[in-house]
């Protein structure tokens, strides 16, 4: 069995304390992190160390982006896409060395993209687009059996979102991006592990925006992260848990963590 989470940390540095709880109430053996918002040097190892993940792969910049894989398993670092194509930190790949030999796990941030869903006005928006193309181009030539996890930035289904028609105007649920979405799904076959687990239409959400005092009452979350398998390897895939509870935990991220177990 092999137990790989994804989380937005939004600063691994100031949120270390809630990744240790995590790790000691959950022990995945793989953990991939998003928006470190540090340079390499100034990833907190030994922190991790002591947690007993001694295997890392750390993609960072200063004060924003960057990503970091950790892990209990013997890793190799496999890839950096730059598919912002600006030198932005925004993905580090690594091949299982250990349990789970020869999965390729890809782990990525996709841009926000700003506030207006125009690429004409908002420069962002067109970046996050084009991101995504460079994504299925890459996924159309993928070849062996991949999980990619991440924070997507997208709520594709209806279902992912509080409220549909609400957010149709609204970046992360616009019909462009979803569409958008799909073909990079296309590309490859991806299966959204996520959904295997947890069908459409039941409630599935995994970001809350911190301007709401108490997001539990007013729940307008959407499901912004993302882990999907190639096909082969999505059929291994046995479980998968969402951890709500950590959206409450002391100075928490927006988001919260994922996990999948495979039987590999």
């Amino acid at each position: 069995m092999v137990t790989i989470t994804t989380w937005n940390i939004n600063s691994v540095r100031l949120r270390m304390p809630i990744v240790e709880r995590f790790i000691q109430e959950q022990s995945p053996d793989v953990l991939c992190l998003q928006e470190i918002k540090c340079q390499e040097p100034q990833f907190p190892y030994d922190a991790f160390r002591a947690l007993g993940y001694e295997h890392f792969a750390v993609h960072g910049q200063k004060g924003y982006h960057g990503v970091a894989t950790v892990s209990r398993i013997p890793l190799a670092e496999f890839s950096r896409h730059d598919w912002q194509d600006n030198g932005e930190a925004r993905h580090v790949g690594v091949e299982l060395l250990g349990p789970g030999r020869g999965m390729i796990l890809e782990n990525v941030y996709i841009p926000a993209g700003g506030d207006e869903p125009d690429r004409a006005i908002n420069p962002k928006f067109g970046q996050k687009l084009d991101f995504l193309e460079r994504m299925t181009r890459w996924a159309d030539k993928v070849d062996r059996p991949t999980l990619i996890v991440g924070d997507f930035n997208i709520a594709p289904l209806e279902s992912d979102v509080w409220n549909h028609k609400q957010l149709l105007k609204v970046v992360s649920h616009t019909p462009i991006e979803v569409d958008t979405l799909q073909r990079f799904r296309d590309a490859h076959g991806w299966s959204d592990i996520g959904r295997e687990h947890i069908r459409d239409p039941e409630r599935y959400y995994s970001w809350w925006s911190y301007r709401a005092k108490n997001w539990r009452d007013g729940d307008r979350g959407r499901r912004l992260d993302h882990m999907w398998a190639s096909p082969e390897l999505a059929r291994q895939a046995i479980g998968h848990r969402v951890f709500e509870d950590a959206r409450d935990w002391d100075r928490p991220s927006d988001h919260i963590p994922l996990t999948t177990e495979f039987d590999l």
